[in-house]
């Protein structure tokens, strides 16, 4: 029976068909994911963010093969060859590979050797030897020789035979997906040097002679080993099994078994299992190594996208410091430190350059010109970028601190990654059209510490470097991930319709660039908003927008107390509703968690609100404009740490996690270089993901394990009782395999050559990704 594609969508997602059919129905009359997570919760029966999100990649996906599988059906009986058989087959494909391999028989293709062969009238003998291998395959092709065709003699005649044969063979949709099985569950990479390349390629010496079962290579691994490959380092081949050549013969038996192909001492046997020989070694050996080895790309293409995004969220979700007046630095040596003073709002009022490090060492004069500065402006926080020079400009602030306590300053160092994208973007230049491009860059560093949602979405999300081998994967699905990804972060918030850039404005639900251009527009030449309503005013901006972005925006001080809120527009009848039945006004139920944790959401329902609407409406008048993101905590780095070669072995540090892979965490100590928690040293318990105790923005404690200066590679452990070199009991067993999985050399099939201490600095192939995270 063939599987609706809303039922399939419902048992991936763990739902109900009613619950896909009525979020489909809702993308499909243009709702959008955020619209549908918040406000339509009785339409979906309550699916998630997360559920709602897998279900609009899944329908993409099975409507793009649903496409695929027509125009096949469509080719195919246009040729005369769809049978029932064939077209039950096509309509139960679940997958692309599926119907491809389907397809393959009747797919186009250019002027093989087997249809030479057939053009020549060769196809009679083929399936005579094929169905009767008691003749005598000499004697038979003597009978077919056409010297002007290019079959003067036997051999040649027998050679074309095998290419129709070859090829009949490697068009077996079920011999395909079995040999592809087969390799996907005992499948072997194998990963060589190229030689001559061994001193070039030293970054991936790791894997110059390394092999690993191909369904257990992890992401971080794959792509190390693709990139190699890509550079022109290394040499990947997947076989069969470790035992290579058995398994080569264990391949061709299948091929034979397949066709029926029995040696028993018949004329044609032994030209039959040549065929099975080369069908296997010549077409589909190599057809399923290029595939199986796509697939693993994709495979890890898509886990190392799951892992920005989930570090995208964690940044973009990360504490602001709130709307405080804001010295933000952009620290140099020989150009010297770049410094903005920002106001509450983030508006630039001062900016200004210093040189207090060599070669002009100008830290005295430096010193006073902060100071007047900040006894002009009165700032409260002082953001410093982390690149170069930092830790030398955190300690001018840290002595102007001591020398003016009365200023109250409180610094914080702060990521520049992708501050400089911002300088250079078009939207830097339309905001800043006369200030350098360098203080546009520490205008993004203060700003993104005053509210970094708000800051980070005007950088493209891939430039702010928090994944991993980000710039290998499918650039496409990347962007379409981190779209995402920031758009379900800047409507969890929500926006402040009155201050807010266009590049917030666009990420809202429902609207777009040019609209949000458009509200932006009108708010320079109206003045503020004063309600939701007013968003109709809008250019262009029509009731289908205002339905899905309403919710989303935040009016302060406005006309109604419910626009500074989450409660959507079309709910605010409901909450009329429940102040007249109670006889209360506005005023008195907003933030009046008594009154309203005695409310019971089934006294409300009706055919429009249900209870989970009404739950959260109650919820957002116990706590109207709560913002879900957590206090704004900071790191302090270690006086006199500041760079590599100050960091000892055992030495105790607080850092900031810059970003977490399936492999550990990147902490950030102050030195200019970030170490790694390998998965291993992150906790006393085994960890099977790092995402499930660490997330990007965490202040945390850790001890220096190693420190790699020629390699500029520090490791780390959140485990305070771990010392050098040792492998920590909590990973010495799996709770699954019995063995330790997270060894920090890689982990293979059979032992690699190489392998380095388990609790090592990262391999060579990862100091080029943390090089590139770094940028």
């Amino acid at each position: 029976m063939t599987v609706t594609l809303e039922q399939q969508i419902a048992t991936e997602i763990s739902a109900r068909q009613e619950q896909v059919r009525a979020t489909i129905q809702l993308l499909d009359e243009g709702a959008t994911v955020p619209f549908i997570a918040r406000y339509r919760k009785e339409v979906t029966g309550g699916l998630d963010d997360t559920q709602l999100r897998t279900l609009e990649m899944r329908l993409s996906y099975l409507r793009e093969l649903q496409e695929r599988r027509q125009l096949i059906l469509k080719t195919i009986q246009e040729q005369g060859k769809l049978t029932a058989e064939l077209q039950q087959a096509i309509e139960q494909a679940d997958n692309k590979t599926r119907l491809e391999d389907l397809y393959l028989p009747y797919k186009p293709k250019r002027r093989t050797k087997g249809q030479m062969a057939i053009e020549a009238g060769l196809l009679p003998l083929a399936e005579a030897i094929l169905t009767t291998p008691t003749l005598d395959p000499e004697t038979e092709a003597s009978g077919y020789l056409k010297a002007d065709a290019g079959y003067g003699d036997t051999k040649a005649v027998l050679d074309g035979v095998k290419y129709i044969l070859m090829e009949r063979f490697a068009e077996s949709a079920d011999l395909l997906s079995r040999l592809r099985q087969q390799l996907s569950q005992s499948g072997v990479l194998k990963s060589t040097v190229v030689t001559g390349k061994e001193k070039d390629g030293a970054k991936f010496r790791d894997y110059f002679d390394y092999s690993e079962l191909w369904k257990q290579i992890p992401s971080h691994r794959a792509l190390a080993m693709f990139r190699g490959r890509n550079e022109g380092f290394l040499q990947l081949q997947l076989v069969p099994d470790s035992d290579e050549a058995e398994a080569h013969q264990r391949c061709i038996a299948q091929v034979a078994s397949h066709f029926n192909l029995q040696q028993q001492g018949r004329p044609a046997d032994a030209f039959l299992q040549t065929v099975a020989q080369w069908t296997w070694k010549v077409k589909l050996y190599l057809h399923l190594e290029n595939d199986l080895l796509s697939e693993l790309r994709e495979r890890a293409e898509q886990e190392a996208i799951k892992v920005f995004a989930r570090n995208m969220k964690d940044l973009l979700m990360a504490a602001p410091a709130g709307l405080r007046p804001t010295l933000a630095l952009d620290p140099g040596l020989r150009t010297g430190v770049k410094f903005v003073m920002l106001d509450e709002t983030g508006k630039l009022v001062a900016n200004h350059t210093i040189f207090p490090h060599a070669p002009q060492n100008h830290w005295d004069k430096s010193l006073r010109t902060l100071l007047n500065v900040c006894q002009q402006f009165k700032p409260e926080l002082v953001a410093i970028g982390n690149g170069t020079a930092s830790r030398e400009t955190d300690q001018l602030i840290a002595e102007l601190m001591q020398k003016a306590p009365e200023l109250k300053l409180t610094k914080v160092m702060v990521s520049e990654a992708g501050a400089s994208v911002y300088s250079a973007s078009e939207f830097a230049a339309q905001e800043f059209p006369d200030l350098d491009v360098s203080y546009r860059g520490a205008v993004s560093i203060g700003r993104r510490l005053q509210d970094p949602l708000a800051e980070l979405v005007k950088i493209e999300p891939k430039a702010i470097g928090v994944g991993q081998y980000q710039h290998d994967v499918n650039q496409s699905l990347l962007s379409k991930s981190l779209e995402a990804v920031v758009e379900d972060c800047v409507n969890a918030v929500g926006v402040d319709l009155n201050t807010a850039s266009v590049p917030l404005l666009s990420r809202v639900a429902g609207l777009n660039k040019t609209l949000a251009q458009n509200i932006v527009l009108h708010r320079e030449q109206h003045g503020r908003f004063a309600n939701r309503k007013e968003l109709l005013k809008v250019a262009r901006l029509g009731p289908k927008a205002f339905e899905q972005a309403a919710g989303f925006m935040r009016i302060s001080a406005g006309d109604n107390p419910l626009d500074a809120s989450g409660v959507h527009p079309e709910a605010y009848p409901l909450v009329e509703k429940i102040l007249q039945q109670h006889q209360k006004s506005m005023q008195d139920v907003l933030g009046n968690h008594d009154f309203i944790s005695k409310l019971k959401p089934e006294d409300f329902a009706d055919a429009h609100f249900g209870i989970p609407t009404i739950s959260d409406i109650l919820a957002e008048l116990d706590k109207p404009g709560r913002d879900p993101r957590p206090e704004f905590k900071m790191a302090t780095f270690k006086d006199g740490v500041n760079t590599l070669n100050d960091l000892k072995i055992g030495m105790l540090l607080e850092g900031v996690i810059t970003n977490v892979t399936n492999f550990g965490a990147f902490v950030d100590v102050g030195v200019h270089q970030d170490g790694l928690v390998h998965i291993s040293s992150l906790a006393d318990k085994f960890v099977s993901d790092p995402h499930q105790l660490v997330k990007a923005g965490d202040i945390v404690k850790v001890k220096v394990l190693e420190v790699d200066q020629e390699r500029k590679r520090i490791a780390l452990t959140m485990r305070m009782d771990e010392q050098p070199g040792q492998t920590p009991a909590s990973q010495k067993t799996s709770p699954t395999k019995g063995k330790n999985n997270h060894s920090n050399a890689p982990r293979a099939a059979k032992p690699a050559k190489a392998a380095a201490p388990a609790n090592a600095a990262m391999g060579n192939a990862f100091a080029d990704a943390l090089a590139k995270l770094k940028k």
